[in-house]
C-alpha cells in the first residue's frame, strides 16, 4: 500500500503503452523521462529531440494524477485536432482501460466522451486544442513552438487563457521543438534559460528550462557501415568537440550522417545537439529557409560598419497607421549588398521618416518605394509619393509583381547580402520567420504569406529586391534631401 503513495513507483508499475511496434508493453521510464521527473517543477519548458516520449511521459502523470487526487482537473492540449484524438485514444484512454480491474473498479469513469474521462472522485482529464474557461490544476502543451508558428493567434489564446487557468500551485508543462527565434516559446525559453545562467532558484510562477539532445538517446545509433559521412558533417562534429566538448561515437556520428542525408535542412530543429542550433533551424514553410541556413553557415550576418565612400539606398514598405519599415543596403557593383541597418516604426508621418533617414547621416542612393506609394489619401487628395517629394525624399517606384515573383527576387537577391548583426537584428528575425499560411483544414501550406508582425520587414526587403535599380542606369543623388 506504501508503494502507491509514491508517483514514480505507480508511474513504472501500473501502466501501459503501444510502443513503436504496435506491441502492448508496460511503461518504463527512460532516461529523458525519469531525468525530467525527478527535476520537475510547478513550471516547466521542454526544448527536445523528437521521439523522446515526453509526451506520452505527462499524458500518464495527468492520468495519474486524476486518478489518485480528488477534485482535479487537467488538461492537455495538442497542436492539432488529429493529434489531440490520438493522444486521448492511444495514451490516455487506453492506458486507464489497461490498468489493473481492482483499479478501474476503485476509480470507475462517470463520465466519458470523444475528449474526456470523468471518474467518481470528480477528477477529470480532458484532451483539445485550446482551453480557455475554468480553472487547471495541471496543462501540459504539446509542441507550443509549432502552434506559435502556425497559429498565432491560438498561441495568444494558450498564453491568456490556458496558463492563466492554472493556479500558483498547479503544474504547467510545455514541451516542443524549436521553431525559429521568434514566438512565445522562444521567448519563454530564453526567459527560463537566462534564469538558468543566473543561478537563481526559479520561483513558483518560473518556468523552468530542460534541454534533451539527440546524442544522450542510446538508440540514435547505428552501425557505421550503414551510413555516408560527408566532408560536412566531419567538420560539425569536430565543432561539436572543439567548441562543446560534445564527443561523439562512431555510431553515433553514423546515425546523425544518416538522419541529416534525410532530414537535410530540417535536422537541428529536430534533433538538435544544442538549444542554439535548435533555435536557428529553418521554420517550417518559411519562404526564405534555404538562403538563411547557408547565410548562417557562410557567416553572413556578422559585424558590417558603413562605408562613407558608397551611397545606401533604401527599400521601404509604407503603411499608414500599420507598421512601417525601411531597410538600408550598400551596393558593391551587384556582387555583394551590405545590409547596413533597417529600421521600423508604427503610427508616424512621412516627415518622422524624413527625420530618420537624416539622423542616420548617411549618403544616399536610391529610395525604393512599393507601387501603392501612388494611390491618393482621401483627406489630402495628394499621393504618398507627392507627399514624401515635399520632405525631400524622391522615390524609385517599384514594378507591380505578384507577390511570388518578389518573393523569388528576393530568393535570388539573399545570398549576395551580408547583414549587420546589431542594427538588423529585428529585421532578420522577420525575414527568417516570413512564412506561409497554414490550412488547418487541409492540413497544408497556403500559397500565400501569412500577415502577421513578419510582413512589413519582409515586404521592404521585396520592395528592394523588385525594385532597385544599379548605379549604371541610375544617377546618383548626394542626398535625401
Amino acid at each position: 500500500m506504501n508503494r502507491l503513495m509514491n508517483r514514480m513507483w505507480r508511474l513504472n508499475s501500473l501502466y501501459k503503452i503501444i510502443n513503436k511496434d504496435g506491441d502492448i508493453i508496460p511503461f518504463r521510464m527512460n532516461w529523458a523521462q525519469r531525468q525530467f521527473m525527478l527535476a520537475w517543477w510547478y513550471r516547466n519548458l521542454i526544448l527536445k529531440a523528437r521521439q523522446l516520449g515526453l509526451t506520452t511521459l505527462m499524458c500518464l502523470v495527468a492520468l495519474d494524477i486524476c486518478l489518485f487526487n480528488s477534485n482535479v482537473r487537467a488538461g492537455i492540449i495538442a497542436h492539432h485536432k488529429d493529434d489531440a484524438k490520438a493522444f486521448f485514444r492511444d495514451k490516455v484512454r487506453f492506458a486507464y482501460r489497461q490498468m489493473p480491474e481492482e483499479f478501474q473498479a476503485a476509480r470507475p469513469v462517470i463520465t466519458e466522451n470523444a475528449d474526456e474521462l470523468l471518474f467518481s472522485n470528480n477528477s477529470s482529464i480532458r484532451v483539445s486544442t485550446g482551453f480557455r474557461s475554468g480553472t487547471l490544476q495541471f496543462l501540459h502543451v504539446s509542441e507550443y513552438g509549432k502552434i506559435c508558428a502556425r497559429h498565432p493567434e491560438r498561441a495568444r489564446e494558450i498564453r491568456t487563457g490556458a496558463f492563466n487557468a492554472v493556479p500558483q500551485n498547479g503544474f504547467i508543462t510545455i514541451e516542443s521543438t524549436a521553431e525559429g527565434q521568434t514566438g512565445d516559446f522562444h521567448d519563454k525559453c530564453k526567459t527560463a534559460r537566462d534564469l538558468l545562467a543566473s543561478g537563481r532558484e526559479p520561483g513558483p510562477l518560473d518556468f523552468k528550462f530542460f534541454f534533451f539532445p539527440w546524442f544522450q538517446e542510446p538508440q540514435y545509433a547505428v552501425d557505421p557501415n550503414q551510413a555516408i559521412i560527408y566532408p560536412h558533417h566531419d567538420e560539425y562534429f569536430a565543432r561539436l568537440q572543439d567548441n562543446l566538448g560534445i564527443l561523439l561515437n562512431d555510431r553515433q556520428r553514423a546515425w546523425y550522417a544518416a538522419m541529416e542525408n534525410e532530414q537535410q535542412d530540417d535536422m537541428k530543429r529536430e534533433y538538435p545537439s544544442t538549444p542554439e542550433e535548435a533555435f536557428e533551424a529553418a521554420i517550417e514553410g518559411a519562404y526564405y529557409s534555404a538562403q538563411f541556413s547557408r547565410i548562417r553557415a557562410n557567416r553572413q550576418i556578422c559585424n558590417v560598419p558603413y562605408d562613407p565612400a558608397l551611397p545606401v539606398h533604401t527599400g521601404w514598405d509604407l503603411g499608414m497607421s500599420d507598421s512601417m519599415d525601411i531597410w538600408f543596403f550598400q551596393d558593391l557593383a551587384g556582387r555583394e549588398f551590405r545590409v547596413i541597418d533597417h529600421y521600423s516604426n508604427s503610427g508616424e508621418g512621412i516627415e518622422h521618416y524624413a527625420s530618420v533617414l537624416d539622423a542616420r547621416g548617411y549618403r544616399y542612393g536610391q529610395h525604393v518605394a512599393p507601387h501603392d506609394i501612388r494611390v491618393r489619401e482621401i483627406g489630402t487628395g495628394k499621393s504618398r509619393l507627392e507627399t514624401a517629394r515635399e520632405h525631400g525624399i524622391e522615390f524609385t517606384v517599384a514594378p507591380m509583381l505578384s507577390v511570388h515573383d518578389g518573393i523569388n527576387a528576393t530568393r535570388n537577391m539573399l545570398p549576395k547580402c551580408y547583414f549587420d548583426e546589431r542594427r538588423c537584428a529585428d529585421g532578420i528575425k522577420a525575414l527568417e520567420a516570413y512564412r506561409k499560411e497554414w490550412d488547418d483544414r487541409n492540413g497544408c501550406w497556403r500559397n500565400a504569406p501569412l500577415h502577421d508582425w513578419t510582413s512589413h520587414a519582409a515586404d521592404a526587403f521585396r520592395t528592394f529586391a523588385v525594385g532597385y535599380q544599379p548605379l549604371t542606369k541610375v544617377k546618383l543623388k548626394g542626398s535625401y534631401a
